[in-house]
């Protein structure tokens, strides 16, 4: 495939507008797209599946290395990958925008807003363009999408005042019909505040998809060598996922990984679900604190109580240690009873209370990694944990914050519980089956 990457000036500046404005754009010219996501983001990509109709491939040089990165980007599905990234282009010192950007070879397609500017969008794209050099990156900023951008006068200053080498590539006007609602860890999923296709339509006709498709540049393939995907055998084991509205916070290349190993069987707690029959179970994360009832009432979720104390392997993520906690209290105080297995209580709060691209180390063997092992991950949580004062943990927190005085991983039972998000290319999920 051919790519290029979607970067922003900013956080805010209406990247992933943009971006599924050039996937539809690309698609009306007749291309299969494959959409992808640099950094660790869930949300982001539900939009990018919406449109491009297949799930958005996760680029983290962090999570995954470069050698995983290129993995995960060659195993897309597609004529072209429009790569959406994180923050502002340069920003971020785990694996930012710019990071993937040069790990692939791909250029770069700055969106820049361009609400109350002409001249200065190009003074703006200009000075990104050359802190390339200035920060010894190997990025190339090839081309503007102008946010925000009226037609006629205001789009001819924009485009007119770029200089040679950075190609005009389209705008999106200012519409409120293309605000996507956000809350807390985000925007709203594509699945719950899509954008009207009759409106992106209008907006992909002012994207120069020809342009576009002139830039994009297929990345170097993978040493077949140095970047061989490690192998392990398909067992007999059944993993339980639950995949709902409360655990929408999974990668598909986790789903796709724990296939290659395990017979899935994906079950819906808030829905009513009974545990199925299983080795093992995931919880991913989510909104769990958005179904407090759905989860206190669920059959599934007393089972896991019970299998869980009766030597069950579960594993959860986030949403899922929150749903495996002895109890979930709001933001508006309101707490309701989980699953009860890990022997702590979760609140709420109104603002996050981490963020970040996390290492962990394994005090002992874990669920996921043997003593002494190292873990990459990322964690983004609204919520606090109350461990009791015997809770027993399973990593020390090298980067990140973790659960409680930087450590990770509560442990009860074969059960594992982390504030901390893994990717498959971490080796978690192999660790997981093998210890079914």
């Amino acid at each position: 495939m051919r790519g290029f990457v979607v970067g922003g000036t900013r956080s805010g500046v209406g990247k992933t507008v943009a971006t599924l404005a050039v996937v539809r754009a690309l698609e009306r010219a007749g291309r299969t797209v494959q959409p992808a996501k640099a950094g660790p983001d869930f949300i982001d990509p539900s939009h990018h599946e919406r449109v491009a109709g297949r799930p958005s491939r996760t680029l983290d040089r962090w999570l995954q290395g470069e050698a995983g990165l290129r993995r995960n980007y060659f195993r897309g599905e597609g004529d072209v990958c429009v790569v959406e990234g994180v923050m502002g282009l340069y920003d971020g010192d785990g694996s930012s925008t710019a990071m993937v950007a040069e790990a692939l070879d791909l250029p770069v397609v700055l969106v820049v807003d361009a609400k109350a500017g002409m001249e200065s969008v190009a003074a703006t794209a200009v000075g990104f363009q050359r802190y390339a050099e200035h920060a010894a990156r190997d990025v190339d900023v090839a081309g503007v999408i102008a946010q925000r951008a009226h037609g006629g006068r205001h789009e001819r200053g924009v485009r007119d005042a770029l200089p040679e080498g950075l190609e005009y590539l389209g705008r999106v006007p200012p519409r409120d019909d293309l605000e996507i609602p956000d809350r807390h860890l985000g925007l709203h999923l594509g699945t719950e505040a899509p954008l009207e296709p009759g409106v992106l339509d209008e907006v992909a006709e002012r994207i120069r998809a020809d342009r576009l498709l002139d830039l994009a540049r297929r990345p170097p393939r993978p040493d077949p060598r140095a970047d061989a995907d490690p192998g392990s055998s398909k067992t007999d084991k059944r993993v339980a996922v639950a995949r709902d509205e409360a655990f929408r916070f999974c990668y598909p290349a986790t789903i796709e990984r724990l296939r290659e190993r395990a017979e899935v069987i994906p079950f819906a707690p808030t829905a009513g679900d009974d545990l199925p029959d299983c080795d093992g179970v995931y919880l991913p994360g989510g909104y769990p604190e958005l179904h407090t009832e759905a989860l206190a009432d669920s059959p599934a979720i007393r089972q896991i109580g019970t299998a869980a104390a009766d030597g069950l392997p579960v594993l959860g993520e986030c949403g899922g240690l929150m749903a495996l906690s002895e109890s979930l209290t709001t933001a508006d105080g309101d707490t309701h009873q989980m699953a009860g297995v890990l022997p702590a209580d979760v609140r709420m709060h109104d603002r996050y209370q981490a963020l970040d691209h996390v290492e962990l180390r394994a005090r002992r063997g874990a669920l996921t990694a043997d003593s002494g092992s190292r873990l990459r991950g990322h964690e983004f949580h609204y919520s606090s944990t109350d461990a009791a004062a015997d809770a027993r943990f399973a990593f020390d927190v090298e980067r990140g914050d973790g659960i409680d005085d930087g450590r990770d991983g509560l442990t009860e039972y074969v059960t594992l519980g982390t504030y901390c998000h893994v990717h498959p290319d971490s080796g978690a999920f192999d660790a997981f089956v093998d210890s079914l």
